[in-house]
C-alpha cells in the first residue's frame, strides 16, 4: 500500500491525497474505512491502493496511519 499525506477536503464527501510525488490523488468518502470521513483532517497520514474512477485516478481503501 502507499502512503500519503492528506492535502485537502471538500464538505462535498471527497479530498485529495499527496502522494509525495508532486501528483496529487482524488478520493471518494466511500473508499474510507476504518474512520468516517467527518473526522478525517487536513495532513493527517494515511495509506491507500491506487486504482481508476471513471474519471481517472483515484485511491482506494484509505485508512489513517
Amino acid at each position: 500500500m502507499a502512503e500519503g499525506t492528506i492535502k485537502r477536503l471538500t464538505d462535498k464527501g471527497f479530498g485529495f491525497i499527496d502522494t509525495g510525488s508532486g501528483k496529487d490523488i482524488f478520493f471518494h468518502h466511500s473508499n474510507v474505512e476504518g474512520v468516517a470521513y467527518d473526522d478525517l483532517r487536513e495532513g493527517q497520514r494515511v495509506s491507500y491502493e491506487s486504482g481508476q474512477g471513471p474519471k481517472g485516478p483515484r485511491a482506494e481503501h484509505v485508512r489513517v496511519l
